[in-house]
């Protein structure tokens, strides 16, 4: 079946941005005038999907808002005749369908995602995303990672080369290279220690999950700790099926991270069809 939905968990707390998450969640936080979750929901609708549900929790409402109209704000805009300014809310809410369900307790991502399933027909397969990684690309990576489901019918998760001293931050992969951008994994393992990963290869918020996965996600139990984890289900799943790592095409901002998220500042500013050269020029005159 042709992927036309995808789930995006938006249940978490936002600690490492504290104060600035205290009240809003993380994915509002903006890169120069665009919360990070609109960025990231325009690489899913230049990608085809149509369809969008957002796992939340109880601070969330505002990412809600964002997504739905604000006619009291549209019409003092049109008593202004801000006509562009119109134009561009009212492009928002039709990105996608939306649909927003509460994560009961924090209990992982993988119980994010089973939370979202209600929304998902059996035999389907679905895109997800993670609301921290914000990724530039000529062609959308979720689209990249739809056209190798497409071509090999597994499911398949976004990796990108890292340095060795990062590697313990993130999940990484073992296994066999079968062409110039896939990866067949054999091993999943969660932030090793840089002498002890099996490669440099890190496991990117972005994944294409078969129906197959979707059903072990129902029957996978708790870890020690309480929570459903997605690795752990994925590891689980090499154990009978196979699963594919795309090097995908494009530049990943990691805006769950600070020095990340200050870069993709500077970057998506001076890209701003407004201000860029302005902000250019400003940068240039300081001294660093």
């Amino acid at each position: 079946m042709k992927i036309t939905k995808a789930i995006i968990p938006v249940g978490g707390l936002g600690t490492r941005f504290l104060p600035a998450t205290k009240a809003q969640p993380k994915e509002m936080l903006t890169l120069v005038d665009k919360p990070i979750i609109q960025y990231i929901v325009e690489e899913a609708q230049e990608a085809g999907i149509k369809d969008i549900i957002f796992v939340t929790s109880f601070s969330k409402r505002s990412i809600e808002d964002h997504f739905d109209r604000n006619f009291e704000l549209e019409f003092r805009l049109a008593q202004k005749n801000r006509k562009a300014e119109i134009e561009q809310l009212k492009k928002i809410n039709k990105l996608a369908r939306f649909a927003f369900v509460r994560q009961s307790e924090p209990l992982g991502d993988g119980h994010a995602i089973l939370s979202a399933l209600p929304f998902v027909e059996n035999d389907e397969a679905v895109a997800v995303f993670f609301g921290d990684d914000v990724i530039t690309a000529d062609q959308p990576v979720i689209k990249q990672l739809i056209n190798n489901y497409e071509q090999y019918g597994n499911p398949v998760i976004g990796l990108r080369s890292v340095p060795k001293k990062e590697i313990s931050r993130y999940g990484v992969i073992a296994g066999v290279k079968i062409d110039q951008k896939t990866w067949d994994i054999s091993q999943l393992v969660e932030k090793p220690e840089p002498d002890k990963a099996p490669s440099n290869l890190a496991v990117v918020g972005r994944y294409i999950l078969t129906n197959q996965v979707l059903s072990m996600i129902k029957n996978q139990k708790p870890d020690k700790s309480g929570e459903i984890r997605l690795a752990d289900i994925l590891s689980n799943y090499l154990k009978k099926g196979k699963l594919h790592g795309l090097q995908f095409d494009g530049q990943l901002y990691d805006c769950g991270n600070k020095l990340d998220f200050l870069i993709a500042q500077v970057e998506f500013g001076l890209k701003h069809q407004d201000l860029g050269r302005q902000f250019r020029d400003h940068l240039k005159k300081l001294r660093l």
